[in-house]
């Protein structure tokens, strides 16, 4: 019979998005006689189209993604959930490779993979996504945006994440008010709690349409750096790192020119030294594997990106609770 496969979408509203992904569902190398996908809305609607695999629509309300997920947890009828976003469609393996890592290893509790932009993205979503993937922009993160090498990870975006239900069963599921970070919480329940792995492997990739930069791409910075900071203190296992404090050091950093610009300008060129490096660096990363037309947005926008990082990073160490926590309580 065959592994079968639970995919679950949680979307504020059928849209266009959805219509896309399940064009290529339909096109994705997997015995569809195993694959249900479960929507869910807030408000019921209907996806036009004729499909070889089963398509159940739950409405559920005005309620945050993390418990979408639980009621599609508590719906699915497959061994296995995946999770991805509205926004995402599937490459024609991604299943496939998903549950060959699931048969290859009983200690595997989920499965990772890239979350691509896509080529039909708009120029200023695929400025969001350069700097996401870029090494600067995205770190020792980057994999979660462009294919590389296979290796165990410990916290993963829920756009692209799929897990064992007898896994989610045995921790809760979600559940939390925490969004964006609920990943973050389940991943940890994963790994700490029950031991058990996530495998990241670039052939279980989909494709993630960006937001568009400037607004829509430094809105979504700022909300993860927030919860990041915060989370420092919730969950440092894999929180406190020093990547995540990086962007807040280079903040401090500029503020410091106040003190060579204003009291000491004799060491005003030793002092840039470091933010000159920086820029040599940020040049290159700009330009390496893209058309040379992304590079200046790109450039500026990994330049902006670590600034609002850093700023509310910063914010969310210091808050007391964040307001999903308040709500929960």
């Amino acid at each position: 019979m065959g592994i079968k496969v639970s995919v679950v979408i949680p979307v504020k509203e059928i849209n266009d998005y959805i219509r896309e992904s399940m064009f290529y569902m339909e096109k994705i190398d997997f015995d569809k006689s195993r694959l249900e996908v479960i929507v869910l809305p807030d408000i019921k609607g209907t996806v036009e189209g004729e499909y070889s695999f089963d398509i159940r629509i739950i409405e559920t309300g005005p309620v945050t993604p993390g418990d979408k997920r639980d009621t599609g947890i508590k719906e699915a009828k497959g061994e296995i959930v995946a999770f991805i976003d509205d926004d995402v469609f599937p490459s024609k393996m991604w299943l496939k490779r998903a549950v060959e890592l699931f048969e290859a290893d009983e200690n595997t509790a989920a499965a990772a993979g890239p979350a691509v932009t896509p080529e039909n993205d708009s120029f200023m979503r695929k400025v969001s996504g350069y700097i996401y993937s870029s090494f600067l922009g995205g770190g020792a993160y980057s994999y979660r945006y462009f294919p590389e090498k296979a290796r165990p990870v410990d916290d993963y975006p829920s756009c692209n994440l799929i897990i064992r239900k007898s896994v989610l069963e045995k921790i809760g599921g979600f559940n939390t008010e925490f969004w964006p970070g609920e990943d973050t919480v389940i991943c940890l329940k994963i790994t700490r709690d029950l031991k058990m792995k996530i495998i990241y492997d670039p052939d279980v990739l989909v494709y993630h349409h960006r937001r568009d930069f400037p607004k829509g791409h430094l809105k979504q910075v700022k909300s993860y750096a927030e919860h990041r900071g915060y989370f420092v203190k919730r969950f440092p296992e894999t929180s406190l790192r020093h990547s995540y404090f990086m962007p807040s050091f280079f903040v401090f950093y500029i503020l410091s020119f106040v003190y060579p610009v204003l009291f000491n300008p004799g060491i005003l060129v030793i002092w840039s030294i470091p933010f000159l490096l920086y820029v040599l660096v940020l040049a290159g990363d700009s330009v390496r594997g893209k058309k040379i037309k992304y590079a200046f947005f790109t450039a500026a926008g990994i330049f902006i990106t670590h600034l609002y990082y850093g700023v509310y990073f910063i914010k969310g160490l210091m808050a007391p609770r964040l307001k999903e926590e308040v709500k929960r309580k």
